[in-house]
């Protein structure tokens, strides 16, 4: 099942795709849905056809955003570090969420890079969840961009200020049900920058996998419906090649999952941050 928050007549609903038809959901967006509405009834409550809709930001308004870092080995590799024992975490906020369209607007300036991630999608109430608890609260997987601003991100040995800068994540277009994706057997996440491969990973590479990330961190927080977390990229970062590469103004990044969809942004570097 491939779920999606939509744009149509002028404002924005959740919705379901029946074959090629978005049908509408009874909620203005799946943050509101799945805040209300286990992911197992959503099916039953498709309504009316949706003609001309299209996917927009999935999940805007989750009360957490949770990215797991250095979670690919030939990532970790690249970035001269060794296989970690526990997760590395760090938190975004909402408002670092755009859509899978939308351009993305940074100061100039800036050593700006790409991210290609899965990024997983909470269903279910988890506290200190075991890994079958977890796995069984995930109500889908959709594609996300951590855009990352590396000269912040490396001020300190905290990564947040490089992580968090508004409207730089996207995310979509659509969130696909576990029944049709299995990121254990592995699915690809792809990244181009203008045409040009830069990432290519298989999730059955990761070194904790989305089970396994969302046990850990209801360890200690709780997750609920609508959360994010974010997996993690594989190698192919712009930082990490010899000489580093960072995106330019104008350049169109592409992330692609199979089954899932691809993100298009374009990067805008402005005189100024509004």
């Amino acid at each position: 099942m491939k779920l999606a928050t939509v744009a149509h007549g002028g404002r924005t609903t959740a919705a379901v795709l029946d074959g090629d038809r978005w049908r509408a959901l009874p909620a203005d967006d799946l943050s509101a849905l799945l805040a209300t509405t286990a992911p197992e009834r959503v099916a039953g409550l498709a309504g009316v056809e949706l003609p001309g809709a299209v996917p927009v930001l999935p999940l805007p308004s989750p009360r957490k955003v949770v990215c797991c870092g250095l979670n690919y080995a030939d990532h970790i590799t690249e970035m001269g570090r060794d296989l970690p024992k526990h997760p590395t975490l760090f938190a975004k906020f909402a408002d670092t969420l755009t859509g899978p369209e939308d351009d993305l607007s940074l100061p100039r300036g800036l050593d700006v890079d790409w991210e290609a991630e899965l990024a997983v999608v909470v269903g279910a109430e988890l506290r200190g969840a075991d890994r079958d608890a977890a796995g069984r609260a995930i109500a889908g997987y959709t594609v996300a961009n951590d855009i990352s601003v590396r000269d912040w991100q490396k001020r300190t040995l905290q990564w947040f200020q490089g992580k968090a800068w508004d409207r730089t994540t996207p995310l979509g277009p659509v969130v696909v049900t576990p029944d049709e994706l299995d990121p254990v057997a592995g699915v690809e996440v792809i990244c181009r920058v203008n045409g040009v491969e830069r990432q290519r990973g298989n999730t059955r590479t990761l070194v904790f996998d989305a089970a396994d990330l969302l046990a850990y961190v209801s360890a200690f927080t709780v997750l609920r419906p609508g959360d994010l977390v974010l997996t993690g990229t594989p190698g192919g970062v712009g930082s990490g090649m010899i000489p580093p590469v960072r995106l330019a103004d104008g350049d169109l990044v592409e992330t692609e999952i199979p089954g899932i969809g691809t993100l298009r942004n374009r990067l805008r570097l402005t005189d100024s941050r509004s």
